[in-house]
């Protein structure tokens, strides 16, 4: 085994140079002075102390960077896997409490567990499997529970801990009369000045911002306002070292959880490194990455970090930044520890309604309308995974309507599979040179054989598509009276047993009439299974050819000599 393949950075390493640190060392400073408000907010949403959010943005950058492929990736804390752990957790545990803490780092290790044996047994490759539909219906309706939880910070209605989303919007409406004033003025002032600096400073921390003036609005309020809670100091120090439950019990409790928050964090992460790869004309490597999650999780467990992935927003302004190599990571993490220890006993003046406005614009970018927005339009199946993802996200448990939207990915995956174009071929006769070439009869209607009928599959033959090629060939034999089958078998990726088993099924019956099926341009992959399985035994090693003209001229042979001396079609060379 290569050293390269253990240690996937001894690649990138080879690249850098002088100019590329300098490149690095600049992007990983504006993705610390970025991910500072938001390891504090996703935190907050995962309803863990707020340094524990900066604690995962630390340590699991590095790891990921180190053992991943993508070199513009930056993991760490994110939204949709912050609601995840706090959904998870909070069945077993109250949010705030050291139990419910070391709940989440051992939902976090096995996590990892689940994501590093995925990326050993080379199952990269599944994520292709889901739609990307899952992953927008439920960062969309993880944003509208986002937002939900902090409106009882914003208006200082009395909300119960654990309601659910129906649940907390009655309790919202009934108290909508005890509104506090100047927590929603807090909030919205954050909210507005976030919103401003990004649109007229863009380069510059627009949460970050947002917090300073909210913080100055709390102070001023100060003699007229006595109940603006705050977030409270940070502890000015580096990630401490963790422990997670490895009892048994715990382990069996968070198994199925820890599942769920796996699976999402290997879509997002893989997702979002794809699309900067797109851009930066990267290859990617799906195990690989798995592999870097996984191993981030779980370093990361024992050093107070909870379940990371990777970040849409950082691993894109990581690359418009200039980045070069997953230094660029690294140096984000070692400049945040940096910014940690000078300026944490800042945030003892950050209001917790401040905190709430934030957050607020965290989940609004969430909701990805543009894409949306063409789901609606273009696609009902894709429509229906959306939609079900979503309303299974705000009313049904988090981990369940991850399931049940990969879950409907498959389906529809395999819908489609299941129906593959099988379209009508006839030879199309050139004016000017008279060479012959099949043609899809649906783009120019050419004559056909009245004994010969060509076909062409379009997809693999495994045992989810038998049932509509089987109605295909019967439905040639009842209306046309057509015994003799040609498949051009050229788009055909993959035969399985029960394929197999029902071609050769076919062709007995098509012998008993005194035709059969055939075969022309079967890819070499293909051919070798079918011959290892003896499908190219029964069928008859006859029936297989390498060219269409070889196949037609020896099918013409068998064909009934008296139907073809009074047919008019005559498409074939033999027929002359």
């Amino acid at each position: 085994m290569k050293l390269e393949t253990l240690f996937p950075f001894m690649v990138w390493f080879k690249l850098v140079t002088k100019e590329s640190i300098k490149a690095d060392f600049l992007a990983g400073l504006t993705g610390a002075v970025i991910v500072l408000p938001q390891g504090v907010a996703f935190a907050t949403i995962a309803g863990l102390p707020p340094e524990y959010g900066l604690y995962t943005a630390m340590v699991t950058p590095i790891i990921a960077a180190l053992f991943g492929s993508s070199f513009h990736l930056v993991s760490g804390p994110t939204t949709a896997i912050s609601i995840v752990v706090f959904s998870s957790v909070s069945h077993h545990a109250v949010p705030g409490t050291p139990e419910f803490l070391s709940l989440a780092l051992t939902l976090t290790f096995l996590a990892g567990i689940y994501q590093l044996a995925f990326g050993l047994a080379r199952m990269g490759a599944l994520v292709n499997f889901v739609s990307h539909t899952v992953v927008i219906g439920f960062t969309a309706g993880a944003a509208i529970l986002i937002a939900t939880s902090q409106l009882k910070h914003i208006t200082g209605i009395a909300v119960p801990k654990g309601e659910s989303f129906l649940h907390t919007w009655a309790d919202l409406f009934a108290g909508i009369d005890s509104v506090n004033i100047y927590l929603l003025i807090i909030a919205l002032v954050t909210l507005f000045t976030a919103i401003l600096v990004k649109k007229y400073m863009p380069k510059l921390p627009n949460l970050l911002f947002g917090m300073i003036v909210g913080s100055i609005i709390a102070y001023l309020f100060k003699d007229v306002a006595t109940d603006i809670k705050l977030v409270g100091e940070i502890p000015a120090h580096l990630p401490p070292l963790s422990t997670p439950d490895f009892s048994l019990t715990t382990i069996k409790l968070l198994a199925p959880e820890a599942f769920a928050v796996a699976l999402l964090g290997l879509i997002e992460a893989v997702s979002i490194s794809r699309a900067v790869a797109s851009k930066s004309n990267q290859r990617i490597n799906p195990n690989q990455e798995f592999i870097g999650q996984g191993m981030s999780n779980i370093f990361g467990s024992f050093f107070s970090s909870y379940a990371g992935s990777g970040s849409f927003t950082r691993s894109g302004i990581n690359y418009e930044a200039g980045a070069k190599t997953p230094l660029s990571a690294i140096f984000a993490a070692l400049a945040l520890m940096a910014i940690v220890l000078l300026i944490a006993p800042l945030t003892a003046y950050l209001p917790v309604a401040s905190m709430g406005g934030v957050i607020l614009l965290v989940a609004y970018n969430l909701i990805d309308i543009k894409h949306i927005t063409q789901i609606v339009r273009f696609s009902r199946s894709e429509t229906s995974i959306l939609l079900t993802t979503f309303f299974a996200t705000l009313f049904l448990e988090l981990e369940f309507a991850i399931y049940l939207g990969v879950i409907l990915s498959l389906i529809m995956f395999l819908a489609k599979t299941s129906t593959p174009r099988i379209p009508t071929l006839s030879v199309d006769i050139a004016p000017d040179t008279n060479k012959r070439k099949l043609i899809n009869i649906n783009k120019k209607p050419v004559q056909q054989c009245p004994q010969l009928k060509i076909i062409r599959i379009d997809m693999s033959i495994y045992f989810g598509s038998v049932n509509h090629i089987q109605k295909r060939i019967a439905k040639i034999v009842e209306f046309e009276k057509i015994n003799h089958i040609l498949i051009v078998a050229s788009g055909i990726n993959f035969i399985d047993i029960a394929g197999a088993e029902a071609l050769v099924s076919e062709n007995n019956r098509l012998k008993k009439s005194g035709g059969g099926l055939y075969f022309v341009g079967l890819k070499s992959s293909v051919y070798e299974f079918a011959a290892k399985s003896c499908f190219v035994k029964q069928i008859g090693n006859d029936r297989f050819f390498d060219s269409k003209s070889q196949a037609i001229s020896t099918i013409y042979k068998r064909l009934d000599n008296l139907r073809c001396a009074r047919c008019e079609a005559k498409i074939f060379k033999e027929c002359q």
